[in-house]
């Protein structure tokens, strides 16, 4: 499959969880796209093809220094690899959000603009998130 394809693929399967996320965050079938493993799952075996396949063209690649890391992304696969990996880790965050807002009786309206963040900006939204969280129900402790 050509590496746009799968952008686009990608970027499709994530989309309708992030609008139930927004709009329908306690509906039975957000429950169970969203919150099951199946996008995941979808995304994770994407990254690891990607990650363990095609980015052999990016030679000298590595996580302990800048330029190694930009090395990895010097090819489209090593590219697509490192989006792949933002579209599965924003997702999972952003439906922790909802899932966490709901335990600590936080209004989804505070939520809604954390998730346009967390989608958009990733660690933004979660920070955001985490504000308001700690306003809005007085707690600091990501662990009840």
């Amino acid at each position: 499959m050509e590496l746009e394809t799968l952008f686009s693929l990608c970027n499709a399967a994530v989309m309708p969880a992030w609008i139930l996320l927004v709009l329908a965050p306690g509906w039975r079938w957000t429950q169970r796209i969203v919150h099951a493993v199946w996008i995941p799952i979808l995304l994770g075996g994407v990254y690891a093809g990607l990650l363990f396949g095609a980015t052999s063209d990016s030679p000298g690649g590595d996580f302990s220094t800048l330029a190694g890391v930009m090395r990895l992304f010097d090819s489209p696969a090593g590219a697509l690899a490192g989006w792949v990996h933002y579209l599965a880790f924003d997702l999972f965050v952003g439906a922790w959000e909802v899932r966490d807002a709901r335990q600590h009786q936080v209004s989804h309206l505070w939520v809604v603009p954390c998730l346009l963040l967390t989608l958009m900006l990733g660690p933004v939204g979660l920070l955001l998130y985490l504000v308001v969280r700690t306003v809005r129900a007085g707690t600091t402790s990501l662990v009840d």
